[in-house]
């Protein structure tokens, strides 16, 4: 079963992205939506598992400019969040970080997911998350039409457990559970839960070390 992207719902820049379609056409890339505030090693961490366990051609990093779900308070500014993760991916030639939300004008991930599959229609994307926003992911603008409209690979995450598994995604989508070894980015809805050796890495617990202007250091 798959869904065409409803583009009546969802609004953003047309034309922004179609000057990549050519180097994307039959790719497979992973979509790693978040805040980085800052990013870490744990972030490369799971977008190497996320390469090697699902055999993606890309990762790419999309620095939210705000997150709708978190308190803005003790947000970094976006430039420097994107430079820490900039810094933590390096040069590493299957991870690029991106602005997409900033360039195409949208707020919620569901309209950034819907304009990539509008914009590169001939390249498979593949969203991957955190334990941590498994059990949390209901909470999301239209998280069902996000369930429908491409492969979801969650991973595990220290401190967070299994609780994700009574979550909506889990109930309402278990029929498209497969395991690691049987994922296919051709199909959707389809998820997976990705165990993988825990990296001990949080942003939080950085803020808490180095201050919410852990950036001026």
């Amino acid at each position: 079963m798959s869904i065409r992207p409803n583009t009546n719902k969802s609004r953003w820049s047309r034309g922004t992205l179609r000057h990549l379609a050519a180097r994307t056409k039959g790719r497979t890339i992973g979509l790693y939506g978040g805040s980085f505030n800052p990013a870490h090693a744990g972030h490369r961490h799971l977008a190497n598992e996320a390469i090697k366990r699902l055999g993606l051609d890309e990762v790419w990093f999309l620095v939210s400019p705000g997150n709708p779900l978190k308190p803005t308070a003790d947000m970094a500014p976006f430039a420097e969040r994107k430079k820490s993760l900039e810094a933590i991916i390096k040069h590493h030639p299957k991870m690029t970080a991106h602005d997409f939300e900033g360039q195409l004008g949208t707020r919620y991930t569901i309209d950034t997911v819907t304009a990539l599959l509008y914009e590169l229609p001939s390249t498979k994307f593949v969203w991957l998350m955190g334990a941590d926003n498994f059990s949390n992911f209901e909470r999301w603008h239209r998280w069902q039409d996000i369930a429908k409209a491409l492969p979801i690979a969650i991973f595990a995450r220290t401190g967070y457990g299994l609780n994700g598994f009574a979550s909506g995604l889990a109930r309402q989508f278990s029929q498209y559970r497969v395991s690691p070894e049987h994922f296919n980015a051709n199909r959707k809805p389809h998820w997976t839960y990705v165990t993988m050796p825990r990296h001990p890495a949080s942003a939080s617990e950085y803020r808490l070390q180095h201050g919410e202007n852990w950036f001026l250091e």
